[in-house]
This record gives structure tokens, C-alpha cells and sequence, in this order.
């Protein structure tokens, strides 16, 4: 749920009648109202957003950091990596020894 701050701004929102009609029937799916859930479902557009924008300047930090150090991960590598840690959390297998970076050629 939206944190609500006591500084609010009425906001009218014009809305088709066919996505009024989907968001009544969430809201009641959600045991919510329609104003908290379009509230809620606003704050966790914003927060999806937010999250992208990190992802994407995380991305772009390591792989300029990956540039000037020349070292990285093999795609293989990673994708094996994980496979094996995803074993070792069902208890398939031991725990997958650290991955470490590669020079790049």
C-alpha cells in the first residue's frame, strides 16, 4: 500500500468505461477500493520504474567498469554458475565455488 502523506492534491482522471469496469473488478478481486487500489497500483508503477532506472545505471556502471579493467564473465560461465547454485538450493548438489572474472580478449 502507497505510503499516504498528509500533503495530497485532488487529481480528476478521465478513465474509457472498459478499463473503469477492469479496475473495479481488481479492486474487488483485491478486497481493496477502487481509489486504494489505482493508488496502489500508481505507486508500484512508479517503484517498477525507479527499480529500471537503477538497473539500467548499474548496467551501464559495470559494464564501464568492465571496459577499463578488461575483465568480466563468460555468458557460459554465468549461465552454469547459476544452474549449479540453483541445484545446491534443492539441496542437489554443494555450494558452486565463486565465480571469478576473466580477462577479456
Amino acid at each position: 500500500m502507497p505510503t499516504l502523506s498528509t500533503d495530497t492534491r485532488p487529481t480528476s482522471l478521465k478513465l474509457p468505461a472498459a478499463l473503469k469496469t477492469q479496475l473495479q473488478n481488481d479492486a474487488q478481486s483485491a478486497g481493496l477500493s477502487l481509489h486504494a487500489f489505482m493508488l496502489q497500483t500508481l505507486a508500484d508503477s512508479v517503484r517498477r520504474t525507479r527499480l529500471r532506472e537503477a538497473f539500467t545505471r548499474d548496467s551501464l556502471t559495470a559494464l564501464s567498469d568492465m571496459k577499463t579493467s578488461g575483465a568480466g564473465y563468460e555468458l557460459g560461465d554465468v549461465r552454469a554458475y547459476f544452474s549449479e547454485l540453483a541445484n545446491h538450493r534443492k539441496g542437489l548438489q554443494a555450494k558452486p565455488q565463486v565465480l571469478l572474472p576473466k580477462p577479456l580478449v
